[in-house]
């Protein structure tokens, strides 16, 4: 068995050295100068590329979903060396209030925007016909131009989560397991007395 889990292992391995390759050859497509609302103002996709030329949009559905701060969380352990090659951001449909105390609740050090549901995410989405769908796009950039260069879904199993990997070392599935957002267990005796304890 474990012979051919070594297998499989390297063949992923294989492959997904030649799904980047693929993604480095594509060509992309133009996109539009698309605005958002943040804490400090209106400001455009070109806005957010910053110093760099490349751009990471991290599409989250916002604080409603717990896969999607399951995400987040992840990345945000990675934003320091993801920032070394290419702006980050995330955007969600929420308001930048919204966003700010939700990150303030999670430690989470991204730039933010918010779409509100407008003309970005209707026309940029992951995942054609679906208005929201978590995932993230690579936007680049020569001169005022914006190119569409690769875009990826977040799901369960997918591999932009270390999460379900590690899980299935352990032999567990995304099917086996649901992200909450704290993961609090109740004392077997509560030096309070227990009444009224929600769980």
């Amino acid at each position: 068995m474990s012979d051919e889990i070594s297998k499989i292992e390297h063949q992923i391995f294989e492959l997904t050295a030649k799904l980047n390759e693929l993604k480095k050859t594509s060509s992309g497509s133009e996109v539009q100068n698309y605005a958002f609302s943040t804490l400090d103002g209106e400001v455009t996709l070109l806005d957010l590329f910053g110093e760099h030329d490349r751009l990471l949009v991290i599409h989250n559905m916002g604080q409603g979903c717990r896969y999607c701060t399951l995400w987040a969380d992840g990345f945000n352990g990675f934003l320091p060396h993801l920032e070394s090659a290419m702006s980050v951001v995330l955007v969600s449909k929420d308001s930048p209030d919204a966003q700010r105390t939700f990150a303030n609740s999670r430690n989470w050090r991204f730039r933010f925007a918010s779409h509100g549901g407008g003309q970005y995410i209707q026309e940029q989405t992951v995942m054609e016909g679906e208005g929201n769908m978590p995932g993230a796009v690579v936007y680049e950039r020569e001169g005022n131009r914006i190119t569409r260069k690769n875009a990826a879904v977040f799901g369960p199993g997918d591999l932009y989560c270390s999460m379900w990997n590690l899980l299935g070392l352990a032999g567990l599935s995304a099917a086996d397991w649901t992200p909450q957002y704290h993961y609090w267990r109740r004392p077997q005796k509560m030096d309070d007395g227990g009444e009224n304890l929600i769980d």
